[in-house]
């Protein structure tokens, strides 16, 4: 039954004291900047359309029938992680609601929120990194840094971070092996080729010696920049758009799209996944489980392309 225009009246004016209420809440005990503080109210707002919408009444006369039913309306129209925020913002409104005895229950507890689809990294096809190598013209200086630093992310996996920091006695030249400085101080040891041992031998004694030498820089960081400074993570970023931009390459690669393709051509060949997880520096193997979708789909769209019965007759 509908709700008389007096008690709908006197809800609305109830709820817009709860939301006053939570914001000074945020604001005066939480410490949020008024800014985050009107997000949170932003969402309120929006959920209080809702309720006025569907005549639910109230937010103390909110259900877990109802708020089920919002989680389902909201899935119909934004994206899992926009859900979950909004549905945070609830949550924490509702905490605040039965702490401060302004309600009973907390209707939004134990709703269940859509699971967010887990999309593949992207990664660069064998082809797709010659072509950007050989576009790189390295009889300049700057050429042979430039190749060097594209030829190690795509040889190694490193992080871009990692690259920033990564140094000259790092490199192990007659093992083939350099080391890399990851995440939480731990080290790991990444076996590379004749090919990248090649680049960085050329690129240290040409266009990084005369660097540093020219200008007066002492430091053993292994990539710098035009000024003979170790170059920042920054710097590489645009080593790697700059390259593309000049190969006329519409790819949108990054640093970490080309640890991705690292890891995905090294499954695609055959290497175990206990491997890549070390070389990659990941804690746990389901972090790196995710690129053996990407060698599967791979793998798959070989066979379509390739085999006579995989391609569709006209």
């Amino acid at each position: 039954m509908p709700r008389s225009k007096r008690s709908r009246r006197d809800s609305m004016a109830d709820d817009e004291a709860l939301i006053q209420g939570f914001y000074d809440f945020l604001t005066g005990v939480r410490h949020y900047s008024e800014r985050t503080a009107e997000a949170y109210l932003y969402d309120l707002r929006d959920f209080k359309s809702f309720l006025v919408k569907e005549d639910f009444g109230g937010f103390t006369d909110v259900s877990r029938r109802i708020s089920k039913f919002y989680v389902s309306e909201l899935a119909d129209h934004y994206q899992p992680r926009s859900v979950a925020r909004k549905i945070s913002t609830l949550r924490s409104f509702y905490h605040y609601l039965v702490d401060e005895n302004k309600a009973e229950t907390h209707p939004f507890l134990e709703v269940r929120l859509p699971r967010a689809k887990k999309s593949l990294p992207k990664f660069v096809y064998p082809e797709e990194i010659d072509d950007i190598l050989s576009s790189i013209d390295t009889s300049k200086d700057k050429g042979l840094r430039d190749y060097a630093i594209i030829e190690t992310l795509y040889a190694t996996g490193m992080r871009v971070g990692e690259m920033a920091g990564f140094k000259t006695r790092d490199v192990d030249f007659a093992e083939r092996v350099l080391v890399v400085h990851g995440k939480g101080s731990k080290d790991r040891r990444i076996p590379f080729g004749e090919s990248l041992s090649d680049s960085l031998n050329m690129y240290m004694m040409t266009t990084r010696s005369s660097l540093v030498r020219k200008k007066e820089k002492d430091h053993r960081y292994m990539f710098v920049n035009m000024r003979g400074e170790a170059i920042t993570t920054r710097g590489i970023r645009y080593v790697v758009n700059e390259v593309l931009k000049h190969a006329g390459s519409f790819l949108k690669v990054t640093p970490h799209t080309l640890r991705h393709t690292f890891a995905s051509h090294l499954l695609s060949n055959g290497a175990d996944l206990r491997s890549v997880q070390e070389m990659l520096g990941h804690s746990s193997i389901s972090s790196t489980q995710i690129y053996t979708e990407i060698s599967k789909k791979e793998l798959r769209g070989t066979y379509m392309n390739a085999h006579p019965t995989g391609k569709r007759k006209e």
